[in-house]
């Protein structure tokens, strides 16, 4: 797999606000699940134009995850454009980021406690991909 490879301009945000959703994909290319994740990860990015989907290769981009140990692959990070609601590992299914996705767009509590860390994380990708101009 590529280093980051920015999804086509017409998936990703071009629909989404500036200070809208993101779903940021922590994976290695060296992975295979992250690879077979991929193509569910870009179809989700054409069903949600409201979310910003971004795939981060970690070793590719390790300035990105910082001191983050990424364990468990796929591992999403999901914030609404200023704060991360959730950091951590997925089954690799579509549907499973989905209700996700939901479930934090709606306000509703997720049950899971957002690593510290992860507003870190969110806050040197958002920077990167503006700069970028992903």
């Amino acid at each position: 797999m590529p280093s980051h490879t920015a999804l086509p301009v017409d998936s990703t945000a071009p629909a989404a606000q500036p200070g809208g959703w993101w779903a940021v994909c922590l994976c290695a290319g060296w992975c295979g699940t992250c690879r077979d994740y991929r193509a569910l990860f870009d179809a989700l990015a054409q069903a949600h134009p409201e979310v910003r989907f971004e795939w981060v290769d970690i070793e590719d981009e390790s300035e990105l995850a910082g001191d983050l140990d990424v364990e468990t692959f796929p591992t999403l990070l999901i914030a609404d454009g200023r704060k991360a609601h959730f950091l951590g590992p997925l089954l690799p299914q579509a549907a499973v980021l989905e209700r996700l996705l939901t479930t934090l767009r709606s306000g509703a509590p997720s049950g899971a406690a957002t690593d510290p860390m992860a507003q870190e994380v969110f806050d040197r990708v958002r920077a990167d991909r503006t700069v970028a101009g992903t």
